[in-house]
């Protein structure tokens, strides 16, 4: 029997009659629009407990320990969060503004907190007036918790008893994750039973990390939030939100709070601005070397079939003027791989795009507490402030002119590596200092720059975080749930290759082997929950990491194909001259699927996911309002007359699915 796992959304009702109406509100929530309701009943505080209405049911907090419960229509009484991992002393009196609205302090900690409801969710903040910490919210502690969701990459389900992910090689537990730098969206979540869970924001991720833990065998997690006046992070707020336990509501749940603020980009939008983001629909990625970055090897690939392709360079000779217009009369997209955030000494530099006119090195490079110069990438340089360049550029235009010489061969796409990751700096330096959230919004702003600029140059960055989904229109990382693992594999050189030879890499073109453990954790899809294509699918293009490239990983092949069929998302390749004529039939086949199936969904929300059996080796998502219905065959046998190892696509108005089996693309050619 297929597991009972809708699309995801906030909980309205708990009655089967209304699973067909949560998929019908987040079709409308996930296209930007609220239909959240403000729910009757709560309460006035009442000694050291607030009640306030959410969807779904009635929230209550304890206001001497914050711990969290609920109580949902149905009669359920659910614990969100027990009381704080950290000792808060006495709260003061509590005060009711309203219906939606209360607050209290803790003047031992010096911490105020405000609690409301948000669009039918608790909403809890906390203001501190020192540098203090607070061990809190710690979830995952009620009794029918049975999964915990979290933002890796793309995306994992974890049950909570798994003994691969408590105690074996995939273990949790013990680890503690920086929210604003290591997960791609700013939340977690656990399923309750059944049909029933909650979602956690955390909008003011900077200063805050997620604690694992496995006690009796179970996976919890403890947030604990930093309040640093220096790391401008004095305010601290989560919300809660019950939700129909699906395991991406909790990445549904943050694509309607970016909606609700203005804060979710639109893919539409950004091709209206600029019609060549339309070439991103349909396209694979694929970074060139060697004499793929000429003429001819464009020419063979659009002469195998492809139709769309956006083509990346590393390094130097940079492609020609003839290579660059080959692409774009094919149709694709080309452009640079380049960084503002690396520099080194001009006379020893190993990358051009490390060197800078002048001082910038080592004058600009990021300093901390005690004068010292951040170790730049791979343990070259330093790293590059973002506000020594923004103070600079009205009178020197360095950010400007490099992007000019980058793209003076008519590239019309441009890579910015680190921009739009969570690897954020404090500056120390007396000439330019700035706290992490100052260099999130530097960074921004330079990449707005870029992707406004009259050139009309398509904008990606790397595995982008949520907060950039307005300014790009693709990156590359996000899909991939990198366990920690696979760095320690990637500086084998042996085992995973290196940089030589110049023109094909082996660090990138030799296939290598996941140790099983790794395997597992990355890409067993028992595990996998599309969450970053459930809040920003139809916002930007997302691909795995670049040095992953799908003949990377050879038996990951198949398993990586279907997903991001699934997910609707492009592969993402490597190629030099030998590698297109080896493997471009097989690239041929497989895009030549993808491509309808992409220009048709890509600016579409992804409104629907499911398991269809209890293993889970059968998924399918929906994306628009029934645009394009997928379902991926993961196990060895057939399922409703889908072989396993094959995916069925149905765009609306199909008379029948279109079918891809990986492992014999390109076999006929």
């Amino acid at each position: 029997m297929p597991t009972k796992i809708t699309s995801p959304g906030h909980a309205r009702t708990r009655s089967e009659t209304r699973f067909l109406a949560l998929s019908v509100a987040l079709a409308v929530t996930a296209a930007g629009a609220t239909t959240y309701a403000v729910t009757a009943g709560a309460e006035p505080p009442r000694g050291t407990r607030v009640e306030l209405a959410v969807d779904g049911g009635t929230a209550v907090v304890d206001t001497a320990s914050l711990a969290v419960r609920a109580r949902t229509r149905d009669g359920r009484d659910l614990a969100l969060s027990d009381a704080s991992a950290t000792d808060l002393g006495a709260p003061g009196p509590v005060t009711r503004a309203g219906r939606d609205r209360a607050r209290w302090s803790f003047p031992e900690r010096g911490i105020d907190v405000t609690a409301r409801t948000d669009h039918g969710r608790l909403s809890l903040s906390l203001r501190a007036h020192r540098d203090t910490s607070v061990g809190w919210p710690v979830t995952g502690t009620d009794a029918t918790t049975s999964a915990l969701q979290l933002p890796r990459g793309e995306g994992l389900d974890v049950p909570v008893r798994d003994p691969f992910w408590t105690t074996g090689e995939g273990a949790l537990a013990g680890s503690t994750v920086d929210m604003g730098a290591e997960l791609t969206l700013p939340l977690w979540g656990h399923s309750l039973g059944g049909r029933t869970g909650v979602s956690y924001l955390t909008p003011t991720e900077l200063g805050t990390t997620l604690a694992f833990t496995a006690p009796g065998g179970r996976l919890r997690t403890t947030a604990e939030h930093a309040f640093d006046a220096g790391e401008g992070t004095r305010d601290y707020t989560v919300t809660f939100a019950l939700t129909d336990g699906n395991p991406v509501a909790p990445a549904a749940d943050y694509r309607s709070y970016l909606a609700e603020r203005g804060e979710l980009g639109s893919l539409k939008k950004k091709i209206a601005k600029n019609p060549d983001t339309a070439k991103l629909l349909g396209a694979f990625h694929a970074y060139v070397w060697g004499d793929a970055r000429r003429a001819p090897a464009v020419e063979r690939l659009r002469a195998l079939g492809v139709d769309r392709m956006w083509l990346g360079y590393d390094g130097k000779p940079y492609p020609g003027k003839e290579m660059v217009a080959a692409a774009r009369r094919a149709g694709y997209l080309v452009g640079p791989y380049d960084s503002f955030a690396n520099g080194q000494d001009p006379k020893s530099a190993d990358a051009p795009n490390a060197v800078w006119p002048g001082t910038v090195y080592p004058d600009f490079c990021v300093r901390d507490a005690k004068g010292r110069p951040a170790t730049g990438f791979g343990g070259r340089g330093c790293y590059l402030s973002a506000r020594a360049f923004e103070q600079a550029e009205p009178r020197h235009h360095y950010l400007a002119e490099r992007t000019r010489s980058m793209v003076a061969n008519g590239a019309d796409s441009y890579f910015l590596d680190v921009d739009a990751t969570g690897e954020l700096f404090r500056d120390h330096a007396r000439s330019h200092p700035m706290t992490k959230a100052e260099d999130r919004a530097l960074r921004l702003a330079r990449m707005r720059r870029i992707a406004a600029t009259g050139q009309g140059l398509v904008l990606g960055s790397e595995t982008a975080q949520a907060w950039a989904n307005k300014v790009l229109a693709f990156d590359h990382g996000a899909g991939t749930p990198a366990a920690d693992g696979l760095w320690k594999l990637e500086k084998d050189r042996e085992k995973w290759g290196g940089y030589y030879p110049e023109n094909a890499p082996g660090v990138f073109f030799e296939p290598a082997e996941l140790p099983a453990g790794l395997a597992k954790a990355m890409y067993d899809p028992r595990y996998r929950a599309p969450l970053y294509e459930t809040a920003l699918h139809g916002s930007l293009v997302n691909t795995e990491r670049w040095e992953l490239s799908y003949e990377k990983l050879p038996r990951q092949k198949t398993t990586r194909a279907l997903l991001a069929m699934l997910y609707n998302t492009p592969l993402n390749y490597v190629l030099d001259g030998p590698s297109i004529e080896r493997h471009g039939a097989e690239l041929a086949a497989l895009q030549k699927y993808f491509s309808p199936l992409h220009r048709a969904a890509g600016t579409e929300p992804l409104t629907s996911f499911r398991f269809l059996k209890r293993d889970r080796t059968v998924q399918r998502t929906v994306f628009g309002n029934g645009t394009l219905t997928v379902t991926a065959n993961f196990g060895t046998t057939a399922y409703e007359g889908l072989p396993g190892g094959c995916v069925d696509a149905r765009l609306k108005g199909d008379d029948a699915p279109r079918r891809l089996c990986p492992a014999k693309a390109g076999a006929a050619d």
